[in-house]
């Protein structure tokens, strides 16, 4: 299935709704950053819902979002958009653990129970809106729910799942960020709280081939889904040999010699993709006159 996402109202417009199927992101993530099974689920739960947020905003506008816990895997990094362009990284991928007494991937030992969330939104004004909060779980999408609550003040019911094979490879990714709007009843609250308390396991789902459209069907069971728009999810890293040689060529002439006369050449390596790039000295020679 080709990944992407919905945005959606239901219960006469009450609430709204975004799910999308992110397989094949979270793989090409997991291919580009080497992730073990766990860290993959880390890093997969967070690249979904960053997805589903970049979803929430217009143009050119974009976030960035970090996920530092006490845990082993170290600090999740990733970015989006509004046009569904999503890339991230873990400080520490080659991390995996046995499952956890409910028989899933231990996320909440990986990523840790203390530290923080920080969503950092790029809108296009002077300042950037910036919101924090603790982390309570360490599952990412408990957090996210405690964020949108506490941070944005809507309130909110956020999940994300990712199944993982044994080669470590990504089997299915997806998610759903589902919000009250103003107005909405106790009824309403009371039916969709107990609707998501007994929902499946969103990657299970995608594994059985559903789609977005039919996961929030299931969700809001006899309620009418209406679907105001639907866009492509990537993964889509924003670096170029171009930014490397302006990164370089801001180090200024003095610093680039140096690289000549004693690494003979250039090389960076993207975070985020974990591209390479190398520059000969012919090349920075000519960078150095810029």
């Amino acid at each position: 299935m080709i990944d992407y996402l919905i945005k959606t109202t239901a219960y006469a417009g009450m609430v709204r709704a975004y799910a999308c199927v992110s397989t094949q992101m979270v793989k090409e993530a997991q291919r580009r950053q080497d992730t073990w099974a766990t860290a993959s689920a880390a890093l997969g739960r967070t690249l979904t819902i960053s997805a589903l947020m970049g979803a929430m905003l217009k143009n050119e506008h974009s976030l960035t979002i970090k996920v530092e816990g006490n845990g082993p895997i170290g600090a999740i990094i990733s970015e989006a958009n509004a046009k569904g362009e999503v890339r991230g990284y873990v400080i520490n991928p080659h991390v995996d653990f046995e499952l956890n007494e409910k028989g899933k991937l231990d996320v909440r030992r990986a990523v840790g129970t203390e530290g923080y969330i920080s969503v950092v939104k790029d809108l296009g004004l002077k300042d950037y809106f910036t919101g924090q909060v603790p982390i309570v779980s360490g599952e990412i999408s408990e957090d996210f729910t405690y964020y949108f609550a506490n941070s944005e003040q809507v309130p909110s019911a956020v999940g994300a799942g990712v199944l993982v094979n044994p080669d470590h490879t990504v089997l299915a990714a997806g998610g759903f960020i589902v919000q009250l709007m103003p107005g909405a009843t106790d009824d309403v609250i009371t039916s969709l709280e107990k609707q998501i308390e007994q929902f499946p396991a969103i990657s299970t789902l995608i594994e059985k081939g559903y789609t977005p459209e039919q996961m929030l069907e299931l969700l809001f069971k006899d309620e009418e889904v209406i679907v105001h728009e639907q866009a492509p999810v990537v993964f889509r890293c924003k670096c170029s040999k171009e930014r490397v040689e302006n990164a370089i060529i801001g180090l200024g002439a003095a610093e680039i010699e140096k690289m000549i006369k004693e690494d003979h050449g250039a090389e960076a390596t993207c975070h985020f993709c974990n591209e390479v790039y190398q520059l000969t000295e012919k090349e920075l020679e000519a960078l150095k006159h810029n």
